[in-house]
């Protein structure tokens, strides 16, 4: 399916400092579809249902998250922001692959690749902070419930919101930053349908381990640090709920638990592996397809797994639906 790319322009800068002899681009590949119409026409078609799809839900969650004052909690206020999050984050990419296919065009500019990887990894920063707040709410909710609504108010939630969105900002910048102050001189082709900054680090010509190092230890310490709180949330709020005499309270907990916990396996299990995996073991169509399962399946997932796990969520559907007809 995937074929050679199109010849296009390649633009340079003035040869990097600290490499006499080298030369950084001005303008990337991305990865080039197949030269046949159809196989085109077909990944836009599909990439396209996907994405609205994905938009539909998570916008139809914010609206009825909003709309229904039964779903002003905690929960369904991160629920609310996740939704929010996963429209934009998936609105980075998937559009921009889809006109590509389209215009059999894989040229971007090393503008629109800055833009594209400080926003992806803004987005999956936040989202892995929304996904751990998440957690916390269930824990105290299901865990500590008298003193819930205590520790979550509404300022407490948005206090939780701000931070994760202004540490995101910090994050994305200095890793977008730092990325694109290495000379690309390897190639333009980044074996990828969006630029991402495994991809870009093995098309520089200097040196990358310290940057290797560093991604390394921000996503064991952020995303590491993340994963333990989640799992020790799920460890003491399944050992509670495993308590509860009543087996109705029961599968209400676990309703309002389960749909959290796919959602948090799917993203962490195939962003770790692309982002922490060597470079030297790397496989273009295998992180195609992980990409996919960070980048378009979690924001597609999202709305059908909580609108299907979630009765609260269920009713709330059925109610404003009884309101229009």
């Amino acid at each position: 399916m995937y074929s050679g790319f199109r010849s296009l322009p390649i633009l340079y800068e003035l040869p990097h400092p600290s490499m006499p002899n080298s030369t950084t681009m001005m303008e990337f590949l991305l990865l080039g579809y197949s030269d046949i119409w159809e196989l085109r026409i077909l990944h836009a078609i599909s990439f396209s249902v996907m994405y609205l799809v994905t938009v539909i839900g998570n916008v139809l969650i914010v609206v009825i998250t909003t709309m229904d004052k039964s779903l002003h909690t905690p929960m369904y206020f991160f629920l609310r922001n996740l939704s929010i999050l996963d429209a934009c984050y998936i609105s980075v990419t998937v559009p921009n692959s889809c006109v590509n296919s389209l215009l059999n065009s894989s040229a971007i500019s090393r503008l629109g690749c800055i833009c594209q990887v400080f926003l992806v990894v803004f987005f999956v920063y936040v989202e892995l902070l929304f996904l751990t707040a998440m957690a916390r709410d269930r824990y105290v909710a299901i865990c500590q419930p008298l003193h819930y609504p205590v520790i979550m108010t509404p300022r407490a939630c948005a206090h939780m919101t701000l931070a994760s969105i202004l540490s995101g900002l910090v994050y994305s910048g200095f890793h977008t930053g730092n990325t694109f102050r290495l000379p690309f001189c390897q190639s333009n082709v980044i074996h990828q349908f969006f630029c991402d900054i495994p991809s870009l680090l093995k098309l520089s010509c200097s040196d990358t381990f310290s940057n290797e190092i560093i991604i390394l230890a921000s996503s064991l310490g952020i995303g590491g640090g993340c994963f333990i709180f989640i799992i020790w949330s799920y460890i003491h709020i399944f050992s509670t709920v495993l308590k509860f005499p009543c087996r109705t309270d029961r599968s209400k907990a676990f309703s309002t638990c389960i749909p959290h916990i796919l959602v948090v396996s799917i993203f962490l299990s195939s962003g770790f592996y692309v982002y922490l995996r060597p470079p030297a073991i790397s496989d273009t169509l295998q992180d195609i397809v992980l990409s996919v399962f960070y980048s378009i399946i979690p924001p597609l997932f999202n709305p059908i797994i909580y609108s299907l796990r979630n009765e609260q969520l269920k009713c709330a559907i059925r109610k404003i639906m009884k309101k229009i007809l």
